[in-house]
């Protein structure tokens, strides 16, 4: 690729997207920020704060699938523009809602209306870049992106300061529908033409991929618990049990997402240099287990750390989607890369809204006491994470893991009982994908 070109796309395909990535990151990880505010508006309780804060997950997880069928079919560049308008919508409902109902449509319609915004992202490189920098520009469009939590900290404090939550939303509508507007305008057009003698492209290859099932549930109970963690659960952590003030509670979440937005830059050039020495991405998706597992040990145990230190562990494995898609690239084909993504997001999202909203149903069962919650209730709660986190890690790793996973039969209604018969290695498919440009430079 000459270097006016690398440029040209940079500016035209991945700067855009990573743009609707970073809204995404803002908007679902500010309600860790603007919690207070919206319980004292609001009287919201804990558990409705989780559920108001997870349902983002809960409608993002539901369309994964359909946007990644629309992605392979219609591209990223009008799917990613059209999805963005109903968040600008949504945003903009969520600025003026003042009960309970209103708000959870708000950050629903919000949720589906960014729920494109990474497989877009991830779908547009792979059809415009070279496959060996696939996981290098992954990284880099993760860690753009996470500048969303960075901005959803000391910068949204004091905007908050200055206008107040309600204002926020409003200018976080215009933002989206702008960005809305730059993609459909700016991004070229890619196709993608199968040949008659590769395996059909459906859904059903994925879920009947014995590989999939073996490392999905890792993946979905590690990131999807961080990105719980850190969407909203760390700051009644840092109040509640280790007693930091406003200034310092909003310090550490910056530092956090600061760490957040270096991981997946970190990710993707180790897994850039790995996979060029012939080591699968699946080694570092075990190692990011176990420390993630190793932090939150840290602070249920009540370790003799800075608390920084196990929270910056959990800041960084919400990046580690990178090493996740990383690992599935190399399981399917270009033409499969949406609904095999789309499918892993299923999994990573459900399980940060069942994770976010178990904590704070968890969390209900004891009393606050001036409004915190003891050490213990949230022992409880991060234990349960923890618990089902080992189980995966150990399904992943042993043997008769391994077997049990080859086991697994397709959901009836997703997927035909023959398809574990199908799915052919990758190498396979990657002679028999033709790009089509269809902008006018074709020395793309």
């Amino acid at each position: 690729m000459q270097v006016s070109g690398a440029w040209r796309l940079t500016a035209r395909v991945f700067l855009p997207f990573a743009a609707g990535y970073y809204l995404s990151y803002l908007f679902r990880t500010i309600n860790a920020l603007i919690a207070s505010h919206l319980s004292s508006d609001t009287g919201l309780g804990s558990a409705d704060l989780g559920l108001l804060t997870s349902v983002y997950f809960l409608v993002f997880a539901a369309a994964q699938i359909p946007v990644g069928i629309l992605l392979d079919r219609f591209g990223p560049r009008r799917v990613q523009s059209v999805l963005l308008l109903l968040a600008a919508a949504g945003a903009g409902l969520f600025a003026v809602s003042s009960g309970f109902l209103s708000l959870l449509i708000a950050r629903a319609m919000i949720g589906l209306g960014v729920a494109a915004a990474l497989t877009a992202g991830l779908k547009s490189i792979i059809l415009w870049f070279p496959r060996e920098r696939v996981a290098l520009l992954n990284g880099y469009m993760i860690m753009l992106g996470s500048l969303g939590a960075v901005t959803a900290t000391a910068p949204v404090e004091h905007l908050l300061a200055w206008i107040g939550w309600r204002p926020l939303f409003e200018i976080l509508a215009v933002a989206s529908g702008a960005t809305a507007i730059f993609i459909y305008v700016v991004v070229p057009e890619r196709g993608i033409v199968s040949s008659i003698a590769s395996t059909p492209a459906t859904l059903s290859s994925v879920f009947g991929d014995r590989r999939f099932w073996r490392m999905a549930p890792l993946s979905a109970t590690c990131i999807g618990s961080a990105w719980s963690l850190q969407g909203l659960w760390a700051s009644p952590w840092l109040t509640d049990v280790e007693g930091l003030d406003r200034a310092s509670l909003v310090r550490q979440l910056f530092m956090m997402s600061v760490v957040l937005s270096g991981g997946a830059c970190l990710f993707g050039m180790t897994v850039h240099y790995v996979k060029r020495r012939g080591i699968g991405a699946e080694t570092i998706l075990a190692t990011v287990a176990v420390l993630f597992i190793a932090a939150e040990l840290a602070l249920i145990l009540r370790a003799p750390l800075p608390s920084i230190l196990p929270w910056s562990v959990v800041a960084i494995v919400a990046t580690a989607t990178v090493v996740s898609f990383a690992v599935i690239a190399d399981y399917f084909p270009p033409e499969l890369a949406g609904r095999a993504n789309g499918a892993l997001n299923v999994l990573h999202f459900g399980w940060a809204f069942l994770s976010q909203y178990a904590t704070g149903l968890i969390l209900e069962q004891w009393s606050a006491n001036d409004g915190h919650r003891p050490l213990q209730a949230f022992q409880v709660a991060f234990g349960v994470n923890v618990a089902l986190q080992i189980a995966a890690l150990v399904w992943f790793s042993l043997p008769w893991g391994q077997y049990l996973a080859s086991r697994i039969r397709p959901i009836p209604f997703l997927v035909s009982a023959n398809v574990f018969n199908v799915v052919e290695s990758v190498s396979s498919y990657e002679n028999s994908v033709i790009l089509i440009p269809t902008d006018d430079d074709a020395e793309w």
